[in-house]
């Protein structure tokens, strides 16, 4: 259905957008044209004044933003440091997870992708660093035409052992959804933005 359309391509935008290398959408993909692009003829702008071509085209200058601000999504782009999986080998439930690392470890980036139309509440997922981390995407977001399942405020790891990590968080997973975290740091990193 055209529900799951929408909430398939935003969240193969998180993936590919995470995952290093240059990114290039196609004309028309900015949007969620459905025809493909053609020389003989104009991209179908009128699209746009549909609301799930509309909130796609927001999706994607968010996810923009994102990547210009955030040197993990690129800083490391051709180095072994600068992407790492936490996670692909869930292929029973279909969710992988990835680190993204920038310049310095206040820079990095943990995405979570649920490929199927299952709710994940209370999803586990190994992370690197202890403290606090925020979710700064979901492609599940109403704004974005989604079911609303994001994750209010910061999520603290614990010192529980998954995904060959020592620290774990806990995060609700949306159906269909791609999850990007930021990590803050430490508690009292966190609290005097050192």
């Amino acid at each position: 259905d055209l529900w799951q359309t929408c909430a398939n391509l935003r969240l193969a935008y998180v993936f590919m957008y995470g995952h290093p290398g240059k990114k290039l959408l196609f004309m028309g993909g900015e949007y969620g044209q459905f025809r493909e692009w053609t020389e003989k003829e104009s991209l179908e702008w009128f699209m746009l004044k549909y609301e799930h071509h509309a909130k796609i085209k927001d999706f994607v200058r968010d996810l923009n933003h994102l990547y210009l601000e955030n040197d993990a999504f690129w800083y490391n782009d051709f180095n072994f440091y600068g992407f790492e999986w936490i996670n692909c080998s869930r292929a029973d439930i279909s969710v992988v997870s990835f680190a993204r690392k920038g310049l310095d470890e206040r820079s990095l980036l943990l995405f979570v992708c649920n490929f199927t139309p299952v709710v994940r509440d209370k999803f586990r997922i190994g992370v690197q660093r202890p403290g606090r981390y925020v979710e700064i995407l979901n492609s599940d977001s109403e704004k974005y035409g989604g079911s609303g399942i994001i994750n209010y405020g910061d999520v603290e790891s614990q010192p529980i052992m998954f995904d060959n990590q020592g620290q774990s968080v806990e995060i609700n997973l949306p159906p269909l959804g791609g999850v990007v975290l930021k990590y803050i740091g430490k508690n009292e990193e966190a609290e005097t933005g050192e």
